[in-house]
């Protein structure tokens, strides 16, 4: 049994989603063995090799270091995909704009069932996954002799970086006509990013307006916290829209996490139920957000927000 994990990258560095995967991978092969290789694709990628090197359980990682892989389109990264799983049983990515770009498209190549988003794996072709925003886990088994997946990085601690596993070049270079990279728009921010802050508030419909808003940068600059915000609160032009925490927007399993002004819409819970622990304001007591939450606080937010500033 061999694995190969598809790395993330952020601005050429190692995402920390892939020590997650990584996690995952070793699950898959803890009762039977098996190698994990991890595959760095784009362009002047050396740091994020040498940091993928060092994460514990890694047997090798493969370099394909070329403009073709830049941006890490789909097109390119399927083809080069399909070049080099042909010795491997399984290929892993997390859940991230990149892994839910890249591996249906590899699946399709290999003419393989892809499966997505698994929070457990229960054997080597059994694996856990949620469906209904969470409301019921699916068990699926998959027969194919290669096996696509996606992992939610939020259900895996990631490994230690305490290893130093040998990096190899891969010689393989594609050739992409069908598509072309135009330009991408980066939100810049001095927060911790959101996917992987440690602490997280995120605001609601509650919170009234945009200007309002703003009352969550005191707290979260003491905490150094990420802001999110629910999909209410984007769809009414509160925050943009990568702030949105959910089913359809990112998923976070931080220490803490602060819901203000949310009512706990159930594709809301599906993107933070994971945290370790979760606080919940809101002056409507009847809330479903304190059903999960582990500290409720049933207060006008535009007093309890300034005083919790002021206390911090």
């Amino acid at each position: 049994m061999s694995i190969l994990v598809l790395a993330d990258l952020h601005e050429g560095q190692l995402a920390g989603a892939t020590a997650s995967v990584v996690a995952a991978a070793q699950q898959i092969i803890k009762d039977s063995g098996g190698d994990i290789d991890v595959l760095i694709a784009g362009e002047n990628v050396q740091a994020a090799a040498e940091a993928a090197a060092k994460l514990d359980g890694v047997s090798k990682v493969r370099v394909a270091d070329n403009a073709v892989y830049a941006h890490q389109l789909a097109e390119p990264m399927g083809k080069l995909l399909a070049e080099l799983v042909g010795d491997y049983t399984h290929l892993l990515a997390s859940a991230s704009t990149t892994g839910k770009n890249v591996m249906p498209r590899l699946a399709a190549l290999k003419d393989v069932s892809q499966i997505s988003d698994i929070i457990s794996v229960e054997s080597a072709d059994t694996f856990k996954r949620p469906i209904y925003a969470g409301n019921a886990i699916a068990t699926v088994k998959s027969d194919d002799a290669l096996k696509v997946i996606t992992v939610r990085p939020s259900a895996y601690d990631g490994v230690a970086a305490s290893g130093s596993a040998p990096v190899e070049a891969v010689e393989v270079v594609v050739e992409n006509a069908q598509s072309t990279f135009i330009s991408e728009e980066l939100a810049k921010s001095d927060r911790p990013e959101l996917g992987g802050a440690k602490v997280v508030i995120s605001g609601g419909r509650g919170m009234g307006n945009e200007e309002n808003f703003k009352l969550l940068n005191g707290i979260a600059d003491k905490l150094g916290a990420a802001i999110g915000a629910s999909r209410a609160a984007v769809d009414a032009g509160f925050a943009p829209n990568d702030m949105q925490v959910g089913q359809t927007g990112k998923i976070v399993a931080p220490d803490l996490y602060i819901a203000v002004g949310i009512s706990g819409a159930i594709q809301h819970l599906a993107g933070m139920k994971d945290a370790k622990v979760i606080v919940a304001i809101n002056k409507d007591e009847e809330a479903p957000i304190f059903q999960i939450a582990d500290y409720g606080l049933v207060a006008d937010l535009f007093e309890a927000l300034p005083e919790l500033e002021q206390k911090l």
